[in-house]
């Protein structure tokens, strides 16, 4: 069965077949927030600093960090962007314990990241185009980190679903050519918006579970994108969270900090037999009467977490290093 081993200094994450749901949490992303974007150009840390708390407290596993922001005082992303990947990553590892996500579209910020970051993180991430095949399975393989294989290529993303299949299967052989394991390639089949295209829910099902059976890859997804344009988004991406972990999807790149779709991954993980004692379901469920008596549900669970740190053991998914 396929695992893929992701690190920081402290702890250390497995996504696989068998292993419960693995949240990767999405927050540290300027693409889209412009209060963000316009902080982080200010130098000022503040809102990814609670953001990188926050998403820990409400369960994320491993956390995504995106410095892809384009300065006003200088538009060329190859210069600002490595510099800001630096800061970001030691920032928020010098916060949190969780492994990381190292996440842009420019190479020299991605190698950035790999040199300040501790552990074996996870490398967001390669396609099938010619050119950035060339220039980040290098990094993977110098690293020796896993790397999200985005299933697109030069002719762009294609609405079909063989497609897809057959760009993941370039990526992990051209890995296979630069001595990169199967397993540590987690595939991205891209979820289209459902409100776009109606068979979208079907097409990345059936995605995932040929991907697991006939590459042996882990997989995952930017969860909200299968609600994009829709009303009432929170729900359809809690739906389709535990259809996804019902195929065979192992993690998602996902915002933690709503209730309603970690409720539905702590959910999946139990019925999948992922939380084999229901010891997570019990803890959400405490959780949840906390945030039904006024709480937030990130001080429910920054407090639930706190507790669990002084007198619980992390779960099987999430476990302490050794040494």
């Amino acid at each position: 069965m396929s695992r893929t081993v992701i690190e920081s200094k402290t702890k250390t994450v497995v996504i696989g077949f068998d292993e419960p749901f693995c949240v990767i949490g999405e927050r540290i992303n300027p693409t889209g927030r412009k209060k963000l974007a316009a902080e982080l150009e200010a130098g000022d840390f503040s809102t990814v600093e609670k953001d990188a708390l926050e998403q820990v407290a409400c369960g994320a596993m491993v956390l995504d960090v995106n410095a892809g922001v384009v300065y006003n005082s200088n538009p060329d992303p190859n210069q600002t962007e490595p510099p800001l990947m630096r800061q970001m990553i030691e920032l928020v590892q010098g916060l949190v314990d969780v492994p990381l996500c190292i996440d842009s579209s420019v190479p020299a910020a991605l190698e950035a990241g790999l040199e300040m970051a501790h552990g074996r993180p996870l490398l967001n991430s390669v396609t099938g185009e010619e050119e950035r095949l060339e220039l980040v399975l290098p990094l993977v393989k110098k690293f020796n980190v896993p790397v999200v294989a985005i299933s697109n290529d030069d002719t762009g993303i294609s609405e079909d679903p063989d497609v897809r299949f057959a760009v993941a299967k370039k990526i992990v052989e051209r890995a296979a050519d630069f001595g990169i394991p199967a397993h540590d390639i987690v595939v991205d089949p891209l979820v289209m918006p459902v409100g776009a295209m109606a068979s979208a829910g079907q097409q990345v099902f059936a995605l995932v579970r040929r991907l697991r059976a006939e590459l042996g890859v882990n997989t995952t997804c930017g969860a909200s994108n299968v609600s994009f344009g829709l009303p009432n988004r929170h729900g359809i991406n809690a739906a389709f969270l535990p259809m996804a972990i019902c195929a065979g999807m192992t993690s998602a790149i996902m915002n933690p900090v709503r209730s309603v779709e970690m409720e539905a991954v702590r959910a999946a993980n139990l019925l999948m037999n992922h939380d084999p004692n229901g010891g997570e379901w019990i803890r959400f469920a405490r959780v949840l009467e906390a945030v039904k008596a006024g709480a937030s549900f990130a001080e429910a669970s920054a407090e639930a977490a706190a507790g669990a740190a002084s007198g619980g053991r992390s779960g099987r998914g999430a476990r302490r290093r050794r040494g």
